[in-house]
């Protein structure tokens, strides 16, 4: 079930691309901001509903308090700063890294080949639907745009591991969201100029993105990586491209391209040699 509930943070964020066109108007930060305080509420929330003290502080060291805010801040201001300096595609394929390293921050000292080869065929299948074929470029005026891309692989990566080793509770990263909210304030305040006249769509996105991608899906993450099955969600995220380029084709948003099932079956076969358990003999099992 916890490997279930960590899968539907990855669906959620393949609903990311469809709900940010609802709000590309807004500064970053200031939807940075937005999301992580809706994400603060649903923890207060769900303790009016179940009874509990609304303001119960949190279970973590400060260790654990700044791993848990550098890598839910410091990926997304790190993913900011990529698109500035940086083309979409490439640093779309350099965040995507993200999954391989992690499958080999969790996988067992004997299955490190296989999660390495089954994220590099995830890579691949994601190569291949953000390029649709189209190749890459690399040019070294976007070097600064790269370097920031590979700290958001490394951080969700390594944010994802070390959250899911720490015994601290889920509930937790409601105050981590209240924490990044506050910088992703400061954040605006420095570098955007305040929007205040939202439309109805743009409040909308900011909503939905608050209770999914940007802010309930981390809920989710975090108790999918404690409970589940670490290995395979992180070969499932590679599917995340997928899932956002399959709902935009649904919504008549992207064009159909058979890229999306190249790239499925590559991940998928990924995720089979990742997670494949080794061998037992007859005897062995028998005894």
């Amino acid at each position: 079930m916890a490997t279930h509930i960590g899968f539907l943070a990855i669906f959620s964020w393949g609903l990311l691309a469809l709900l940010g066109n609802l709000t590309k108007a807004l500064p970053a930060f200031q939807l940075l901001f937005m999301c992580f305080a809706l994400s603060f509420i649903i923890l207060l929330v769900k303790r009016f509903a179940t009874k509990q003290p609304l303001l119960t502080p949190p279970k973590l060291s400060k260790k654990q308090i700044v791993i848990g805010v550098t890598g839910l801040f410091g990926f997304h201001f790190c993913y900011f700063m990529a698109l500035k300096y940086g083309p979409l595609i490439e640093v779309s394929l350099i965040v995507y890294l993200w999954p391989l390293l992690l499958g080999v921050f969790v996988a067992t000292p004997g299955s490190k080949f296989k999660a390495i080869l089954g994220g590099l065929l995830g890579f691949l299948g994601t190569l291949s639907l953000i390029t649709d074929g189209s190749g890459l470029s690399i040019n070294s005026e976007y070097y600064l745009g790269y370097f920031f891309a590979g700290c958001c692989a490394v951080l969700w990566s390594s944010y994802s591991y070390l959250m899911s080793q720490f015994n601290s509770q889920v509930d937790d990263i409601g105050w981590l969201s209240l924490i990044v909210a506050v910088l992703a304030l400061c954040a605006h305040s420095y570098f955007e100029t305040t929007v205040t006249s939202l439309s109805v769509s743009q409040w909308l996105g900011a909503i939905l993105l608050g209770l999914g991608p940007v802010g309930g899906a981390f809920y989710l993450w975090d108790y999918g990586l404690k409970f589940g099955n670490r290995s395979l969600l992180a070969s499932l995220s590679f599917l995340t491209p997928v899932l956002s380029t399959f709902i935009l084709i649904l919504a008549s948003q992207a064009p159909f391209s058979w890229s999306v099932f190249f790239a499925l079956a590559l991940i998928l076969i990924g995720a089979a040699i990742s997670n494949k358990k080794p061998s037992i003999s007859l005897k062995k099992a028998e005894l």
